[in-house]
């Protein structure tokens, strides 16, 4: 799936996901000082903030496909080395980082075994290569609550819960059969503060992900069942929404 909306449209419906999230997966990787690090699929760069912040812009690479979210992310994170380009084909030679990271993007790659395997060439023999996706079915509150309310409007709607790595274990597997080594997998955690409801569904007609998307190519008479359908699972007034993910780490053979 290609992401086209703009960056601000990403930070409304998921960015605010993404500090805890991010902080996590790099403490799960042992990101640490004095480390040449990459974000793939960084996205208008949560992960790639955080990794700046450890071991400074002059050690981060990041990379992703879509050229918004790339001059977004380039602008937020200045002296990061930043580019256009597919998690299957980074451009990179081998052995060139410690550490390569991925953050909710492997269900989005075109071919996540590639990716994952491109993850481990550029990273050095020891390295360590992590990623992370959502819980889609049962862990990640906004979701769910938002395709349960589409299932009520329309059985037939499939969701996200057969994209690679949102199941328990389906990363860490990935992770194996791509041949890393000392594989361990977890979860991580973050929540979403919302003002009130109209902060938590305006983000979904905003166009981005699949939620977004499907939102898009509704009629109005559905998009407003699905509305309401998300109004009636949600508290009044403010309210704070926990999320999780599944994570794994492995380690780069010598």
């Amino acid at each position: 799936m290609r992401f086209g909306a703009p960056a601000e449209h990403y930070d409304r419906f998921m960015g605010r996901y993404t500090p805890a999230l991010a902080s996590g997966l790099a403490d799960a990787a042992g990101v640490r000082s004095g480390q040449r690090v990459l974000d793939v699929g960084c996205g208008p760069g949560g992960l790639t903030r955080e990794l700046v912040e450890r071991v400074g812009a002059a050690n981060v690479a990041a990379v992703d496909p879509a050229p918004q979210f790339v001059a977004a992310c380039g602008e937020r994170n200045p002296g990061a080395d930043v580019r256009v380009g597919a998690a299957e084909r980074l451009p990179w030679a081998d052995g060139r980082f410690d550490a390569a990271l991925s953050c909710l993007v492997v269900g989005f790659m075109r071919d996540a075994g590639l990716g994952i395997r491109e993850m481990a060439r550029v990273t050095r023999p020891g390295g360590a290569v992590a990623a992370c996706m959502w819980d889609v079915a049962d862990g990640m509150t906004m979701l769910r609550t938002f395709w349960a309310a589409v299932g009520r409007v329309d059985s037939s709607a499939q969701g996200e819960r057969r994209m690679a790595g949102t199941e328990k274990g389906d990363i860490a597997s990935r992770f194996e059969r791509a041949g890393l080594a000392d594989v361990v997998d977890g979860v991580l955690t973050s929540h979403a503060d919302y003002r009130d409801f109209d902060d938590f569904w305006e983000p979904f007609t905003l166009g981005v992900g699949p939620a977004g998307q499907y939102v898009a190519a509704l009629p109005a008479e559905g998009r407003a069942r699905v509305r309401e359908a998300c109004r009636e699972a949600l508290p009044t007034g403010p309210f704070t929404l926990d999320a999780r993910a599944w994570y794994a780490r492995g380690t780069v053979s010598s």
